[in-house]
């Protein structure tokens, strides 16, 4: 029997430590592996004040949004977007924080969970997705969902990655829509 409860809402004041701690506290090895510089991750002071900001913004304001995954009411990991152009798209990351929350699946249940809020309080009408193409699980998880592979390419994809070969996804509001 799964007793395992999960939900999602969004980034609250009380989770931005935890949101904080799963990358400050990673090691190197582990942020390479999803395609994360070390040396490109901001200090705590900063990182808070930016997660901080998120809270007061307005949905058209804002330059990333957080929704926190949780477990049995245990926050567990978080997806953001970021690259924001309200109205039109954005580019979803995803983080389960958990070591042994990890390849069991629920990365697309808590995905599936999250997509209403990015299109509809950011009235998306694509979503994009570009992780590591060297780190199996996102790519998975996206192919999963429905979203549709669009390339593979050198790019970097966010402020803490390095240059890398990515895969780029896509998600329309209409196959949002017919997604069960």
């Amino acid at each position: 029997m799964n007793n395992n409860i999960l939900s999602v809402r969004e980034l609250t004041e009380s989770d931005i430590p935890f949101l904080i701690n799963y990358w400050l506290s990673a090691d190197a090895d582990f942020l390479a592996g999803m395609g994360a510089d070390i040396a490109k991750l901001p200090a705590r002071q900063d990182w808070e004040k930016m997660l901080a900001k998120q809270l007061t913004q307005s949905y058209k304001e804002k330059e990333s949004y957080c929704i926190i995954w949780l477990s049995n009411n245990e926050p567990v990991g978080h997806s953001n977007v970021n690259k924001i152009k309200f109205g039109e798209e954005a580019y979803m990351h995803l983080h389960l924080w958990k070591a042994d929350k990890r390849q069991k699946g629920i990365g697309a249940r808590f995905v599936k969970m999250t997509l209403p809020y990015f299109f509809d309080n950011l009235l998306l009408k694509k979503l994009y997705c570009e992780p590591y193409a060297l780190n199996p699980a996102p790519n998975k998880t996206v192919e999963k969902i429905g979203f549709t592979f669009i390339k593979e390419h050198i790019s970097v994809p966010g402020s803490l990655n390095f240059e890398q070969l990515t895969k780029l996804w896509e998600l329309s509001y209409d196959d949002f829509k017919q997604l069960k």
